[in-house]
């Protein structure tokens, strides 16, 4: 695989972590560009590292990563989605500014991340079988998923705003909308082996 067949990749493969940090970004209020860093990196990281693992399984497992990643990855984004919608609908206390979230816990991102890599595995595993350097492929995805994470969030600190406590809503949709998006593609590309 080629220079730009790999950056391709990787800009595919970074979309959902772009729009996921969209969303992450406007619910939250006013977020600093050390937490778009911070949300970058997790994203990237856990972006260089499924490829990996989805090699390194290979042949291994890989009719049975093909078979549940996407269940994995809806479940995920859904439940992630309906708690962000919740919290939407919880009353804002007296004074927001003091008590309104500047930023989203570790664990949080880093399902996210999961969630939004799961066809990172999956590609992982179609590479074992190519005459790839995986290592440079991972890190180029994982580069381009930092990338795109980072200014996702920045893109959503400037939305936040506008919608105000509607972001939190509107961010859990759009990784519902993620979710079934991921689950409609696997499901069509089924239909279509038939």
């Amino acid at each position: 695989m080629n220079f730009y067949a790999t950056l391709i990749l990787a800009l595919a493969l970074s979309m959902d972590a772009f729009a996921a940090a969209v969303g992450k970004g406007a619910s939250l209020h006013r977020p600093h560009f050390r937490e778009a860093i911070r949300t970058g990196i997790i994203f990237g990281l856990v972006e260089t590292c499924t490829p990996l693992i989805g090699w390194g399984l290979g042949l291994y497992a890989s009719q049975y990563i093909m078979e549940w990643d996407h269940w994995i990855a809806f479940s995920l984004l859904f439940i992630l989605g309906c708690r962000m919608i919740i919290e939407s609908f919880k009353h804002e206390p007296e004074t927001p500014r003091k008590t309104t979230r500047q930023r989203h816990s570790s664990v949080a991102l880093v399902l996210t991340a999961i969630a939004t890599s799961l066809d990172a595995m999956a590609i992982g595993v179609g590479l074992a079988f190519l005459q790839v350097d995986i290592l440079h492929t991972a890190m180029t995805i994982g580069l381009m998923t930092m990338i795109m994470a980072t200014l996702g969030m920045l893109i959503g600190r400037y939305i936040g705003p506008l919608l105000g406590k509607r972001a939190e809503l509107i961010g859990g949709l759009v990784l519902i909308c993620i979710g079934f998006n991921i689950l409609f593609e696997h499901l069509q590309l089924v239909m279509y082996a038939e």
